[in-house]
């Protein structure tokens, strides 16, 4: 038996299509094109009901990430991580608030239309975000949709102030929702 030497996964093709802007000043702006993503993955049916967005700190965009779970048979393929992975690679940096040269690149900023699960919170921690702007939150999630988000700290916000990770939910909150209803009356809830 042979063991697998690598992994290819993707981001669904649409993204080549998708009109990115080169800046997103403001908050809003961010987490509208993580809602966005979220929105027509669902739409095209390439994966889940979200969608992730990284910004350096002249608010350029690094990199995105959708929700591909199951077209790729892969649990920790969640927006975020996607996201991250991306971002990671076209920096060179696995902490992406840390410039190739060594030197302190911050603030860096995740975008995501919903609260990070348990797996994409610990991630968030660890690739270097400095802020984390939030839609929807995990109870939005839960109740809206079957996806169990996991366990988080009980102050899993005190959490992420103790490593100076800015954090603003409620972002969009209600155009977050709106796509998450949308997902489960189209899918059921799974995908």
């Amino acid at each position: 038996m042979s063991v697998p030497l690598q992994l290819h996964i993707t981001l669904p093709q649409w993204i080549h299509d998708y009109p990115f802007e080169d800046v997103y000043a403001s908050d809003e702006d961010k987490v509208g094109l993580a809602i966005a993503l979220s929105r027509i993955n669902v739409e095209k049916r390439s994966g889940g009901p979200f969608g992730a967005a990284i910004f350096a700190p002249d608010d350029r965009l690094i990199a995105v990430g959708v929700n591909r779970v199951l077209p790729q048979s892969n649990s920790v393929a969640h927006a975020e991580m996607m996201a991250f992975m991306l971002a990671q690679s076209r920096l060179q940096s696995a902490r992406l608030n840390v410039a190739m040269d060594g030197t302190d690149w911050h603030p860096i900023t995740l975008a995501t239309s919903s609260q990070p699960c348990c797996q994409c919170f610990g991630a968030s921690i660890w690739a270097g975000i400095d802020r984390m702007l939030i839609g929807a939150r995990a109870e939005d999630v839960m109740a809206l949709t079957s996806f169990d988000e996991g366990p988080l700290p009980n102050d899993w916000q005190g959490e992420l102030a103790k490593r100076g990770i800015q954090l603003q939910h409620d972002v969009l909150r209600d155009a977050a929702c709106n796509v998450l209803r949308e997902y489960t009356a189209r899918e059921g809830g799974h995908y």
